[in-house]
């Protein structure tokens, strides 16, 4: 019979968990790439503009940055009549999303997950490229989704958007729009930062330091103690309130299962301060999906009187690679990052994680959809085909990464 007090040990490990192993590492990561992003985003618009027979390849590596930035970054492109829509799809194929930062954690944890990383990285860009230029090629176009079959009526014949409206990096990024200020909820998020990134810096140390009682000790596991004055107790009590401070941000964001929008990274292109918001606000994001992706696997263990293994048998096979795909038509980063945790957690298999990756689209799906409804919707069969395909094909080969 199950007991009140493990499910509430299981929900107080759970948030210590996610918060300690993955939100501090994630957001270091995060902060990174968003000033990566903010400094060298002009960079990119005029590289793509100048190289337009490289734009699925220049797509593709702004895809590959962990985040959803990059691949935002592209959508009002497309509709501007600077890319082509192979490189949108290329775009959308490489990129992991958020759930790319749960991956590169469990690099930092545990090394061998380096290799699964870079391979399913580079998978996913050399997939993007050739189902890019594949597109480009083939004419492929959003009112002509099987090739030369007839004319669109809102991309040209080269797989331009004709709605051009400017090309300057100003323009793109003006057209992301910016957050509207006020409201109580910006404000929480807006102040709240500071108080986020300080119990993260602590976090961050002690994460260290854990790192290294493990390394001394394999055996060593934390007690649930909330005596603040013992190593353990003081784990558990920065573990849940740092994740009690990410569920507000997230709660306060009203982004539910996706962290960026347009005006997000219109503010993080035009201000280091608003970067640093946004990436406390990206991070909160993943912790709080990451702990339901955590009570999810806990509680389905606890509830049925399984072990993961026996999750691990239904994860493995040509089923497990449709039904991860198809998660990854669901928009948004929120149901890929449970996806990826349940990889780290070694539930679904490595040809499983690339399905996956190559088939979601992250947030950038939103943006296409706002600006170009039909072009958003074949996009996402164009990166569910390919992920079927490459998946079962790995799966076929026998390839599987731990």
């Amino acid at each position: 019979m199950v007991k009140l007090s493990d499910m509430l040990d299981i929900l107080l490990t759970s948030m210590r968990d996610a918060f300690l192993a993955v939100t501090v590492f994630v957001g270091v990561m995060v902060l990174l790439f968003s000033y990566l992003q903010y400094v060298t985003a002009g960079k990119f618009v005029e590289l793509i503009k100048s190289n337009k027979k490289l734009q699925p390849i220049i797509g593709a590596m702004m895809g590959l940055t962990p985040g959803c930035g990059g691949a935002i970054i592209m959508m009002p492109m497309y509709s501007r009549g600077i890319v082509t829509y192979g490189t949108v799809v290329a775009t959308l194929i490489a990129t992991l999303g958020d759930s790319a930062f749960i991956l590169i954690g469990a690099v930092a944890l545990d090394g061998k997950f380096l290799f699964p990383v870079l391979m399913v990285h580079l998978i996913s860009f050399v997939t993007g490229v050739v189902w890019g230029y594949g597109i480009d090629l083939l004419k492929i176009t959003p009112k002509n989704p099987l090739g030369k079959l007839g004319k669109s009526n809102t991309t040209s014949d080269n797989g331009f958007a004709k709605d051009v409206e400017g090309d300057s990096f100003s323009d793109v990024v003006e057209g992301l729009g910016r957050e509207e200020k006020g409201g109580l909820a910006y404000k929480i998020i807006h102040k709240g930062y500071i108080a986020w990134w300080l119990i993260t810096g602590i976090g961050l140390v002690l994460a260290i330091l854990l790192l290294y009682w493990y390394a001394k000790d394999p055996n060593y596991a934390p007690e649930l103690t909330f005596n603040i004055l013992t190593r353990d107790g003081l784990l558990t009590w920065v573990g849940l309130l740092g994740t009690s401070l990410s569920i507000t941000l997230y709660i306060s964001s009203k982004n539910w299962i996706a962290d960026d929008t347009e005006a997000t990274i219109g503010d993080k292109l035009h201000s280091f301060e608003e970067t640093l918001i946004h990436a406390a606000s990206e991070t909160a994001f993943v912790t709080f999906w990451v702990l339901i992706a955590y009570l999810a696997f806990s509680y389905t263990l606890l509830f049925s009187g399984t072990t993961e293994a026996d999750l691990a048998k239904y994860g493995s096979g040509i089923f497990a690679i449709v039904v991860a795909s198809s998660i990854g038509l669901i928009p948004g980063c929120g149901p890929q990052i449970i996806t990826i945790t349940a990889y780290t957690n070694n539930i679904i298999s490595f040809p499983a994680l690339v399905g996956n990756a190559i088939s979601q689209d992250g947030d950038a799906l939103f943006p296409l959809l706002v600006r170009h409804k039909m072009a958003s919707l074949w996009a996402t069969v164009h990166t569910l085909l390919p992920a079927l395909i490459v998946g079962i094909a790995l799966h076929l080969c026998g390839v599987n990464l731990p």
